[in-house]
This record gives C-alpha cells, structure tokens and sequence, in this order.
C-alpha cells in the first residue's frame, strides 16, 4: 500500500508533536513557512496529542476530535497550501479511560452499551486459571508464561462499578493511580470481538482522512489480537486477520498503512509484514548507524540497505523519534529450533547500548509475569547526544539516512541537535524516560538554529533528498572500503552520489540540477 504520488515516496517526512516548536502547531506552521525550511519536507507526521488524550504524550486517545487547544483547522489549511501530506496514529489496540466508550462502562456497568467493548480480564480468563484472594483469574502457568509483557506486573487495572465492586480490565500499557484521591488514568485494551470496536475504527479512519491524512500509522497493532494458550502479540493467524479488516477500511478512505512494530531481525516479523504488501518502519537504522559511526565500519549497515533493495521493502526510516532508539530490533531469535542471526551481535548491541548510557541515555526494558526482567527493549536519548554531542557526527548521520532506501522521517529535536533534557526525564520517572528526547523548542531557538551550520547543512541535504528526481530512480551501493560509504542514486541524467570517510567524518555529495552538475564537501 504505498502513496499514490511517486515524490511523496521518496519524499523527506518532518516527525513532531503539535505544540513541539512554540506553543501549538500554529507555530510549527510558521517555522515551515520559513525560507530556510522551503522545499525540505513533503510529509509530517503529527504525533496524537493532535486528537483529545491524556496519558503517554498522546498515545492515551480519548476521541479522535481535534484537540483545539493545541490544532486548528486553519494549520491544516496552511500545511495544505505548503504540499505537505499529513501522517497521523491510530491506537488501535487500546482507548482512555477517560474515552466516552470507558466512561459509559464505568458510570452503567453491564447495563452499559459498551460492556464488550474493553476486555474484563476474569472474564477473558474464566475457566483458564484461579481466583486469587485480590479476586483476580491468575492464568494457568502454561497460560502465564506464554504472555508478552510491557511492563513488569499482570497487565490490569482495577476499576469501579456502579456495585461497589472493582474489576480489573486488561491495561497492557501505561496506568497512573492517584493514591491520595482513587482517582486514575489507563490505556484500555479493547476487545476486537465487538462490533462496536470495527464501529470505531470506521469512524475514525474517515476522521483522519478529513483532517487530511494520507498514512495511517498502527499503533500497537500486534497487542490487538488475544487468545488465550498465545502470547498475546503478533498472534497468527488472528493479528493478519485483523490487519486485513483495517487494511479494506482504509482503502475506501485511500490512507496508506504503516504497521508499528519491535521485534527482533530474527523473528523475520518485518519480512511477513513488507510481503503482505505494507509499508514497514526501518527500526533498524538507529543502531545500525551509531554503531558505523562509533566503529568506523560500513559493513552492517549496508548488509541492511542491500536487504531493503533485493527484496523490494518499502520503508519508513529514522534517527531519532518520538520513542527510544531500538536496540531489540537488533537481535537474533531463536524460531522452530533454529536460531536466526540479528543485524548485529549481542556484544555489538550490548556495546550500544553502553556508549549511549554512558552519554547519558536510560534504559528501558520488557518484563515477565512475575515482574522479573526478561529483555531490554530501547534506550531512551536524543540522537545528538547518542552520538557524543558531536555535529559532525549528526551532520554524517543525516547524509547517510538521506542516501538510504525508504522515506526519511526526521524528528524536529534532531534538526536542532537538542540534547537530553534530564530534568524531564527525572521529572517523569522510569516510566517517562521518553521526555528526555522530547523537549519543547521556542520561536527563539528557531531562530538560532538556523543561524548555525549544523542545522543549515542538514536541511541542505534534506531539501536535496526532497526534491531531486534522482531518488525516485534506482539506487546503487557501491563497493569500497569496510571504513567508506558510496552510494549513487540514478533516474535518467539526474544523479545524487554520496561519498564517505567513516574514519574522519568526511563526505561529499554531488548532483546534477536542471542539466548543471554540482560538488558540495561537508
């Protein structure tokens, strides 16, 4: 399912919150508008505090209604008249407690409409495990350990009903209890078993293509399916079924699907998802390029973009973003006896992993049913200071994602080189260490950056990806040195070639433009 306009495919994608830059997207708009930023980006991806919610910056939906405090239907127009395509979420996997569907159910109990439209864990559970003494179904250890888990702990909230009683409903993300008044938020599993929930989706998918969205990014999508003997994430042949029905909802409302998921290389999840035809996220780069950058070593990375171009994927790349940097995605997996190789070694991710916590990254890990430790998952900072702090290094970094194959999603704190911001992430616990890459820019900042050449030299580069029709031809990695990069891309007599020194930072680009040929050193 891929755009319709061939540009846009190759197109560079701006990734931010609405209030990201100022205060609101007005703001956004006008930094867009700026001739520094002309021609850079063709596509945005707003992130859901766009839409009315209230937990995990977003991905905690209440109604997919324009939160008006923050988005105008004149920034829509505006970003119309600027050619930008708009990119927007659909949690599908789980609402707000605090969504009308929710509260319904809190305030009318089984006599509410949307009794089945969230997922009673004693229910889902009935027969398949016993009452503990809190009147919680503890599944059957066969049942338990199978599970995916979040975060460490069952994967429940206890709510009130009308009775007096508390149920306790499958919660599989974030949850927040204030303990001095009861009071709580939670994102609520819904149970695509009801009706109601395909209702929702219809509804919303037409919402968002009236806001003006072009792709529709699947949040959580692989939690979606449950049942009861499986993980409970990616189950088959149940999550296909499910993408399936998204999928014919969204070609009446001409959206372009863009499932989310982490999972290791070699569970081969991104392979089964790209042949079924979908757009796939490159979860991969990330690393990928801290660890060519930190080794002086091209080899891994360009086995990976070689992958993407013999087997035709197309993709969603990135540096930085709203989340962590991926380093499970990484990994090797054990699957029906056999154990396939990750992109990188363990010690190699391990060593990643490191060198960012030593420049003050922070962890984040997956957990067990019994709350023990299982894996860790992602590593929360701002790419820049991932990278050392160093602009040569991000300047490198931005280059080599411009040259690789797929549509280059940018996060608007990398184009700034922003810095970790550990006030945020103290402030929000280790359930928040995100905040430390999320950090709001004023008009101000702004107008700094793009005095400075690191910011100017990446949107350079990033107009050139932009709008050269060389990138909506054939790409060629040619070969050289463990220690360079050299990658051409080619459509009839345009050309944008990428030369790098991985040693010294080094590198030159040089295209043609309107039959003139041009030669920039960085």
């Amino acid at each position: 399912m891929m755009l319709k306009d061939s540009n846009i495919n190759n197109g560079v994608m701006l990734n931010a919150y609405p209030d990201s830059i100022g205060v609101n997207l007005k703001d956004m708009v006008a930094m867009l508008q700026m001739p520094q930023f002309k021609d850079v980006f063709s596509l945005f991806y707003v992130l859901p505090t766009f839409f009315n919610s209230d937990l995990d910056r977003g991905f905690s939906v209440i109604d997919y209604n324009i939160n008006e405090e923050l988005v105008s239907k004149d920034d829509l127009k505006a970003l119309e008249a600027l050619n930008i395509m708009l990119k927007f979420d659909i949690v599908l996997n789980h609402l707000s407690v605090a969504s009308p569907q929710f509260k319904d159910l809190l305030k009318n109990g089984e006599h509410s409409k949307y009794k089945d439209f969230f997922i009673n864990w004693n229910s889902f559970w009935k027969g398949n495990g016993e009452l503990n003494d809190e009147g919680i179904v503890i599944p059957k250890a066969e049942f338990l350990d199978k599970l995916f888990m979040r975060k460490a702990g069952l994967p429940i909230l206890k709510v009130p009903f009308p009775d007096g009683t508390k149920k306790p409903y499958w919660n599989t993300f974030y949850q927040k209890i204030n303990s001095q008044d009861n009071s709580f938020l939670g994102q609520m599993d819904v149970n695509p078993k009801s009706q109601l929930v395909w209702d929702f989706y219809e509804e919303t998918l037409a919402k968002v293509k009236s806001y003006g969205g072009s792709i529709l990014r699947l949040d959580a999508f692989a939690y979606l399916h449950k049942e009861i003997g499986q993980s409970n994430f990616f189950n088959k042949p149940g999550t296909w079924e499910y993408l399936e029905r998204i999928k014919q909802i969204a070609e009446k409302n001409d959206l372009t699907l863009l499932p989310e998921i982490h999972a290791e290389y070699g569970l081969n999840l991104h392979d089964e998802v790209a042949n079924k035809g979908y757009l796939i996220y490159d979860f991969f780069l990330p690393g990928l390029m801290i660890h060519t950058l930190e080794t002086g070593n091209s080899k891994a990375i360009l086995t990976w973009a070689k992958e993407i171009i013999s087997k035709g994927y197309k993709t969603v790349n990135m540096l930085g973003c709203h989340d962590g940097i991926p380093v499970l995605d990484l990994k090797g997996k054990e699957v029906n006896g056999f154990y396939n190789k990750g992109l990188l070694e363990d010690n190699e991710i391990e060593t990643i992993m490191s060198t960012i916590m030593e420049r003050g990254g922070r962890v984040k890990n997956l957990y067990g049913p019994s709350g023990k430790k299982i894996s860790y998952y992602q590593v929360n900072a701002t790419f820049f200071s991932a990278l050392g702090e160093n602009e040569r290094k991000l300047l490198l970094a931005r280059a080599i994602q411009m040259f690789m194959p797929g549509i280059p999603q940018v996060w608007y704190l990398d184009i700034f080189a922003g810095k970790n911001n550990y006030e945020a992430a103290d402030k929000g616990g280790s359930g928040d260490h995100k905040e430390i890459n999320r950090t709001s820019l004023s008009v101000n900042d702004i107008e700094k950056g793009v005095a400075t050449d690191v910011v100017m030299g990446q949107l350079e580069i990033m107009r050139l990806r932009n709008t050269s029709k060389a990138f909506r031809g054939e790409i060629k990695i040619n070969d050289v040195a463990e220690n360079l990069i050299d990658i051409l891309w080619s459509n009839g007599n345009d050309f944008a070639h990428l030369k790098v020194n991985l040693i010294t930072f080094k590198f030159s680009i040089s295209y043609s433009e309107s039959g003139i040929n041009y030669m920039k050193h960085f």
